[in-house]
């Protein structure tokens, strides 16, 4: 496999030359991607799982965050369009649903649509309603965050954690506040999967179906335990219905 760019926007989580398929995984608003680090162990041979590294986190911390899906999106799309042709399954969770159904498009426009895209606890496109949580003051963005289960409390009890964690987690959840579809873009043909965590607070388990609107291929979706994190819960369960919606 072509070697990224040292502090690219993708990275390779499993190592594998030359494989059949490409598990691109797209993390939330403040995950980075060690957050699918869990899914190399649940990918079978041959297969390749990489996820993508937004600026600032992980070894991008120094680097400015970017509030814009559609740049973030060029970005990604542009690395894995280096690579060698070859079949893609893109997976996206909260923001990073956005950002992976725009590379999607992307990668389309440029010949080399995904075998399928699956998006997990995010509205479609445009239908975003809560727009702002990332205008909250310091107290009540964190403790919406920490109800969504996405912060650890030891991030609460550190102040200088939080402190150097807010400019970039107020940046992503921008990103996702003022995402907006491009007018014309016209639908996929690719399958569409949904995944939406029982009890998820962001998103009604209903309106994940509006999802089917972006492409003219099937939309399935299907409800996991856990909430608006269930990707913690049985990574490999979740990994095969993924990659199964991948399948030729």
């Amino acid at each position: 496999m072509s070697r990224m760019r040292e502090r690219g926007w993708v990275r390779s989580l499993t190592g594998i030359d030359g494989p059949g398929v490409r598990l691109v995984c797209f993390p939330h608003s403040g995950g980075s991607a060690i957050a699918f680090g869990e899914w190399a162990a649940a990918v079978p041979s041959g297969t390749a799982l990489m996820a993508v590294q937004y600026p600032g986190r992980g070894d991008r911390f120094g680097e400015p965050p970017v509030d814009d899906v559609a740049a973030m999106a060029d970005s990604a799309a542009a690395e894995l369009l280096r690579l060698p042709p070859g079949d893609r399954v893109l997976f996206g969770h909260s923001l990073g649903a956005l950002v992976a159904y725009e590379t999607a498009l992307l990668l389309r426009d440029a010949g080399e649509e995904p075998r399928a895209l699956c998006v997990s606890a995010a509205l479609p496109p445009g239908e975003m309603s809560e727009r702002n949580v990332h205008l909250a003051p310091d107290d009540e963005f964190w403790a919406t965050l920490h109800a969504l289960g996405g912060i650890e409390p030891a991030v609460l009890e550190n102040k200088e954690l939080r402190e150097l964690l807010l400019p970039m987690l107020r940046s992503d959840l921008r990103a996702h506040a003022t995402y907006r579809p491009s007018p014309g873009a016209g639908p996929l043909s690719c399958p569409v999967r949904g995944y939406h965590g029982e009890g998820d607070p962001l998103v009604a388990e209903a309106r994940l179906a509006g999802w089917a609107r972006v492409t003219s291929g099937e939309y399935s979706g299907t409800v996991r335990p856990g909430g608006h994190f269930h990707v913690e819960h049985d990574v490999p369960g979740l990994v095969a219905d993924v990659l199964s919606h991948g399948r030729a």
